[in-house]
């Protein structure tokens, strides 16, 4: 046995140890209720959901269900010869429609008819487009698409499923649709055409699924005149799971409603038509004590050490504040430079990614190493010899104060609104999947902790909690991996079984589609996002600079490109491993929840007592080490950047208190920005972070290969490339015009292709570049 296998076990082992496992607790239940009878004059034909509302369709009225479910409104005229989509198609000569509601007002938007007439169809939505699965009048499949916002919208056929079979269901759901068949589950994507599904526990009653959550479709089955189930089918691990099974067997017309699914039940005595509904809700999953105590000993550790270094610590520069003094070991800053390099986005985000997909991102980091062996030799020790504290200050010299002023501008707007909101909202999630406290109390608590350690300690105090944090979070992490590898019949070797089975460590597309993330891609990125322009993060930097010397400082690099890969690998196995379990147990899984809440989920539902604090400690650890580290970034640049150059004579005492209100300021922006996320339903905020970045913060970063590259560039050039690529990058942007990894590195690409051609229409710069470029002879 290996000696990870060894680690995993014993890990595992001990979680059995100090408690009996919490997967007693229900992660999900269904709760059924009676809906109002509908008192109606004539057939109910459907059920139909509409924007949120449901809908009673008659063969000349429709009936809509108030919001809170409580009372039938008065009937509304259907338009004659029109057929709602969803509720029935059109025979020859009669109006295809799409009933849509807003502000309890009821319209019908016309839709162009179908090439050909339709029996057993059912319809979907999938990214604003409409899709009609059903057969001809041979009996033959046919598949069509819509797309009804566009200026001349009109069917396109696509590709039928195979084999024919007479549709049940058809649900749009993580970019794909999902058909379900008699005797088998499909599914398609543009890319990727017609595959096949694991097929249903129980034949789908026709019309009842939709989708719910990210991942996740609920159906009504159950065999004709029998009691019906609510089961759920699980879009990335492909897995069924029954959720409830003593539902009514006359169940009828299955719409969508609220987080479930109505039904007609036919009428009652009075001869109105009853309904009845089966909603899914959340269980309750509370910390116990143990983890409370776990939580609240780190979090008062971390205070402590920040109190620590306030108190040890007579700060009379801004250097003792900023830069430790330049007294850091070049390990610790190494470690440092990791634990603020992977924040709460290494620890929810990259796992969530991982269970989704596959390895591809992970790529990124391996081929990141090697940029970063150029980057410790050559870029490091040149800024290190400059002795600066905000790396801006080299645009300055090297070009011109409003350079680095603008600069420095948009890194703190990316820093706050790309990574500090990210990183805040993540934990957040965690925080109110796990304990159910509101996050935007979350949010409050986590930033409130950060900013006063962060104010207290300074760059010290960041550095040592980042060392202590990574304990935290690594430890935590290759838990949570040990305890699915304990709890698996199969262990590791059906973690690795599964995996290959459905490439869930694929690492490498060699392909050239620029709307992939692509080992080409990769490449390009880090070329231009490492070695060509490390510099740009000041929150990397700042713990370079920190170092003694330039040795110091190239060595910081190396220590942390030695634990980027190992440590790559611990996130994206989590991911892995947590495909492999849900795979065997889909009944834990809660579909209400993002795709974002996998590993909190399981936090929450699965572990042990003291164990489930101790992976929340390291969630905090993970976004604690970089919020602290962007906090204490961002003060640095509006202090040195802004407050020093703009007041004369700054007096020292004065340039640290303001530099400590800027330490709180910023986190207050960061909070805002996160509680204005917390707001939004994002499907990725990895993929989020990456689009943010690559707007915001390629522009300026080119500017710094200009400068040490190149000796012609000069400032009007450099200031024109700058804006030049962010608007260029948002045109790309707003287009779609490739996958958002590249935009980081179009950007800076626009910025020094651009820079370059526009400073050779202005003079070349006069002044000395000695130190200022990577050529020993300047």
């Amino acid at each position: 046995m290996s000696f990870l296998a060894r680690l995993l076990t014993v890990l595992a082992m001990l979680s059995v140890a100090i408690s009996a496992r919490a997967a007693a607790e229900q992660v999900v239940t269904v709760r059924t209720q009676a809906l109002p009878a509908l008192q109606a004059d004539e057939t109910i034909e459907a059920l139909l959901s509409a924007d949120g509302r449901l809908l009673a369709i008659g063969r000349s009225k429709v009936w809509m269900l108030s919001a809170d479910g409580s009372v039938w409104g008065s009937a509304q005229r259907r338009p004659d010869d029109v057929a709602l989509l969803g509720a029935s198609l059109p025979q020859d000569g009669v109006t295809l429609a799409r009933a849509k509601v807003a502000a309890d007002s009821l319209t019908f938007q016309a839709l162009p008819p179908l090439p050909e007439q339709l029996h057993k169809a059912q319809t979907a939505n999938l990214a604003e487009a409409i899709f009609v699965a059903g057969l001809n009048a041979e009996g033959e499949p046919r598949f069509y698409k819509l797309n009804p916002d566009a200026p001349a919208p009109v069917w396109t056929p696509l590709e039928a499923w195979p084999q024919a079979g007479e549709p049940q269901a058809l649900v749009g759901q993580t970019r794909a649709l999902f058909l379900s068949l008699p005797d088998r589950q499909l599914r398609w994507s543009a890319d990727l055409g017609w595959s096949s599904q694991p097929s249903p526990i129980a034949p789908v009653v026709a019309g009842s699924g939709r989708p719910i959550g990210q991942a996740h479709v609920l159906y009504l089955a159950g065999e004709p005149g029998q009691a019906k189930q609510l089961i759920s089918f699980h879009t990335i691990t492909g897995s069924w799971a029954a959720l409830r099974s003593d539902l009514a067997g006359d169940a009828r017309q299955p719409a969508t409603w609220k987080t479930g699914i109505a039904w007609l039940q036919g009428p009652d005595e009075r001869g109105e038509q009853r309904l009845a509904s089966a909603e899914v809700e959340a269980g309750k999953l509370m910390l116990r004590w143990l983890d409370w105590l776990v939580i609240v000993v780190y979090l008062v550790a971390m205070l402590g050490m920040g109190l620590y270094f306030y108190l040890r610590e007579k700060r009379n520069s801004t250097s003792d504040f900023f830069v430790g003094g330049r007294s850091i070991p070049f390990w610790a800053a190494g470690v440092s430079l990791y634990a603020a390099n992977t924040s709460s986005i290494s620890y929810i985000a990259i796992p969530a990614k991982a269970f989704e997909t596959n390895w591809q991102y992970l790529t990124n980091n391996l081929i990141a190493v090697v940029g970063l062996m150029f980057v410790a030799v050559w870029i490091v020790p040149l800024l290190r010899r400059l002795d600066l504290m905000s790396v801006f200050s080299y645009l300055e010299t090297r070009f011109h104060p409003a350079i680095r002023m603008l600069s420095s501008a948009l890194c703190i707007l990316v820093q706050l609104g790309s990574r500090m909101s990210v990183i805040l909202f993540l934990p957040s999630l965690a925080i109110a999947t796990i304990t159910g406290i509101d996050m935007v109390w979350s949010i409050l608590m986590m930033g409130g902790f950060t900013i006063a350690y962060t104010a207290l300690g300074g760059m010290k105090a960041v550095v040592w909690t980042d060392v202590v944090q990574l304990i935290v979070k690594m430890g935590g992490a290759l838990f949570a991996i040990g305890f699915v590898v304990w709890h698996l019949d199969g262990g590791l070797a059906e973690i690795a079984r599964e995996a290959a089975a459905a490439q869930k460590t694929k690492m490498f597309d060699f392909s050239f589609d620029l709307t992939k993330a692509t080992v080409w891609g990769f490449i390009f990125l880090v070329v231009f996002d490492v070695v060509l322009t490390f510099p740009k993060d000041q929150v990397l930097m700042q713990r370079t600079l920190s170092t003694k010397d330039d040795r110091d400082a190239g060595r910081s690099i190396w220590a942390f490109a030695a634990i980027m890969i190992p440590g790559g690998f611990v996130f994206y196995s989590i991911g892995t491993a947590l495909y492999v379990y849900y795979k065997a147990n889909p009944e834990r899984m809660n579909p209400l929840l993002s795709i974002d809440a996998t590993f909190p989920m399981f936090i929450a539902a699965e572990l042990p007592m003291g164990v489930t604090g101790l992976i929340i400690a390291g969630i905090f650890a993970a976004a604690m080490a970089t919020l602290s580290s962007i906090i204490n970034s961002v003060a640095t640049l509006a202090s040195v950047d802004f407050y020093e150059k703009l007041v004369k004579n700054p007096d020292p005492k004065k340039s640290v208190l303001f530099a400590e209100l800027m330490t709180v300021a910023a986190g207050l922006i960061g909070v805002g920005f996160a509680l204005l996320l917390s707001r939004y339903d994002i499907h990725s905020l990895f993929d989020v972070s990456i689009e943010l970045a690559g707007l915001l913060g390629g522009g300026f970063a080119g500017a710094y290969t200009l400068g040490m590259f190149t000796r012609r560039a000069n400032s009007p050039g450099v200031a024109i490339g700058v804006a030049s690529a962010i608007l260029l990058t948002t045109v790309a942007w707003w287009m779609k015009l490739v996958h958002p990894y590249f935009y980081l590195a179009i950007s800076i690409l626009l910025c020094i292709v651009i820079g370059y051609l526009a400073s050779l229409l202005f003079p070349p710069p006069r002044q000395s570049l000695k130190g200022l470029t990577i050529y020993k002879d300047d």
